[in-house]
């Protein structure tokens, strides 16, 4: 099903060391609105979705991953440097007494990630109208972070993952009008 490149979708660069932001990020990896949530649960509901719509489910879901990659990839760039000590400044030393340099899918205040965050109803159009609030979520925690750092290089990443979000919010949207249009049609002739 899936092809995979050896490459990121968009390029991560950072210009410093910097433990905070990436305790920070950690939200985007592991918490309930970050990358892994979405994926699996966009992924998930394709299985419930009419066959109008699943093409965005799977296409947003696989993209979700390949954010996954990207935030994974600015976290480990953002402390590879790291002392013990500037982890545990930066609040992150329980982390690297329990993982070390390993990422663990946890929010940015350290709960373990959890399936309670996949939301699937099995309605079309609810699982949809969810889809966007998720989408909604994360844009506006990738806006919140790109406040948070003065690094315009970690900012481009964040920039480009936001933009992203809109996106698929946008697709969403139209799939939502889709299956409106489809219920509203005349099935008896």
């Amino acid at each position: 099903m899936w092809i995979y490149e050896k490459k990121l979708q968009y390029p991560v660069r950072v210009s410093k060391c910097d433990p905070h932001m990436a305790k920070l990020l950690i939200e985007q990896y592991g918490g309930a609105d970050g990358e892994l949530a979405a994926a699996l649960r966009y992924l998930n509901q394709r299985y419930t979705i009419p066959d109008k719509v699943i093409g965005v489910l799977n296409d947003i879901g696989t993209e979700e991953f390949a954010h996954l990659e990207m935030i994974a990839t600015m976290i480990y760039k953002l402390t590879k440097d790291a002392t013990p000590d500037q982890l545990k400044a930066a609040g992150l030393g329980d982390y690297y007494v329990n993982h070390d340099s390993a990422l663990y899918y946890q929010n940015a205040a350290g709960v373990p990630w959890t399936a309670a965050y996949i939301q699937a109803k099995g309605d079309p159009i609810a699982d949809l109208y969810e889809d966007i609030a998720a989408e909604e979520k994360a844009r506006a925690t990738y806006q919140w972070l790109i406040d948070m750092t003065d690094d315009v290089d970690l900012q481009d990443g964040l920039k480009f993952l936001r933009e992203r979000e809109i996106v698929h919010s946008m697709r969403f949207r139209e799939a939502v009008e889709i299956l409106k249009d489809e219920r509203a049609a005349q099935k008896i002739f």
